[in-house]
């Protein structure tokens, strides 16, 4: 049975977007309703806000199948934990952030042990899997989705769905000016620059980082007059960075975070696939994505997916908006010459800036997380 006696929350991330959103979140519910406690599976982002975490992700979260195996019985362990804690009636609901192959599972639990499961974050059933659909309308109580398309799938397929917003809206904001954040990365404001964002898992930057800097160099031979940022996520070691670059001839500044003070001063970005690159679309950079995967998981994603783009800018905007590099494409020239087309040429930039100013308009007003923790809070006929 439901148990409306609860102020407890069930709520599970599996990666560190999922945390980042589940952070944000729950201080949205709390500030509402600052009787409910949170516990589940999480990182540094739902710990400061209060969740009591069960396990942390930082055993969990994985780029595909082959990289996820090693971590198989620490998900078993996860699964048997929180199913025996749903089954006892502990919780008032479940919030399930993304992650679906877990997360769906935990979904069914729910389902038998009727407790409403809330999933935030829809699969992406629109690129492949569309069988999921099925699932979901069989075990999920609610679906939170984040990107304007979504809502007319999961309607369509009889799915209690609700698009408000994208969170990004509320969160992607810089702490500077972009005239007071070149300033204090000691770069001059008559010059172009170009911000280099090979990822966040060393994976990605063992892929990306030796083409980024490749097409850096060709960028500065051709332009002269431009300069480059790399901001490190906090879960890479700058150091390696740094040691990546070696003598550093091209002058890059490496700066520890600050994704969003990078974007909004850049005059384009090369940046590795991901949900940062629906978070450039926000500030209207122009920018180059590229990945790169294991030649395997290349070639099952490709027999698997049923996508035109793989950029979420570009998958929300239903065109190439910036331009995508995949795996053998990925190569020094073909990413300089992409930059090098809005760098050099004011009326392309300016039509790529006013087309993602569309995709941002696309994601909803600010109070997007605030509106999705009203509607949860409905779901779970709070007081």
């Amino acid at each position: 049975m439901v148990n409306l006696d609860s102020d407890q929350i069930l709520i599970v991330a599996g990666e560190a977007s999922g945390d980042l959103h589940g952070g944000h979140l729950v201080r949205a519910l709390k500030d509402q309703h600052p009787q409910l406690h949170f516990e589940g599976v999480g990182g540094k982002h739902m710990q400061e806000a209060g969740v009591h975490t069960l396990y942390n992700i930082d055993r969990m979260g994985g780029m595909g199948l082959f990289e996820f195996v090693n971590s198989l019985w620490h998900h078993i362990e996860i699964f048997r934990t929180l199913s025996r804690e749903i089954a006892k009636g502990k919780y008032r609901a479940a919030i399930l952030i993304n992650y679906p192959f877990f997360n769906l599972k935990l979904a069914k639990v729910c389902k038998q042990s009727d407790c409403p499961a809330l999933f935030y974050i829809s699969p992406q059933v629109w690129a492949s899997r569309k069988g999921r659909v099925n699932t979901i309308r069989e075990t999920v109580s609610k679906m939170y989705v984040i990107l304007p398309f979504e809502e007319e799938i999961f309607r369509e397929a009889r799915v209690e769905v609700e698009y408000l917003g994208h969170p990004f809206i509320d969160i992607a904001h810089p702490q500077l000016s972009r005239d007071e954040a070149l300033k204090e990365f000691g770069l001059d404001p008559a010059l172009k620059t170009v911000g280099l964002l090979p990822g966040s898992r060393m994976s990605e930057i063992n892929y990306l980082l030796d083409d980024m800097l490749g097409a850096a160099g060709i960028i500065k031979k051709e332009l002269v007059q431009c300069q480059f940022l790399l901001p490190v996520a906090d879960s890479i070691d700058p150091e390696l960075i740094r040691q990546r670059l070696g003598e550093n001839p091209l002058g890059i500044k490496i700066l520890t975070g600050r994704n969003y003070d990078v974007m909004n001063c850049s005059d384009a970005l090369i940046m590795a696939s991901g949900s940062s690159t629906l978070e450039a679309g926000l500030f209207t950079v122009p920018m180059v994505i590229i990945y790169k995967v294991h030649p395997l998981t290349y070639f099952l994603a490709r027999f698997f997916t049923h996508i035109t783009h793989f950029g979420l800018v570009n998958i929300v905007a239903g065109e190439e908006v910036v331009p995508e590099l995949l795996n053998e494409q990925v190569t020094p020239e073909r990413i300089a010459a992409e930059a090098l087309k809005v760098l050099q040429d004011p009326e392309h930039m300016r039509a790529v800036r006013n087309r993602l100013q569309k995709v941002r308009e696309s994601l909803g007003a600010p109070g997007v997380v605030a509106r999705i923790a009203r509607s949860m809070a409905d779901s779970m006929k709070l007081p």
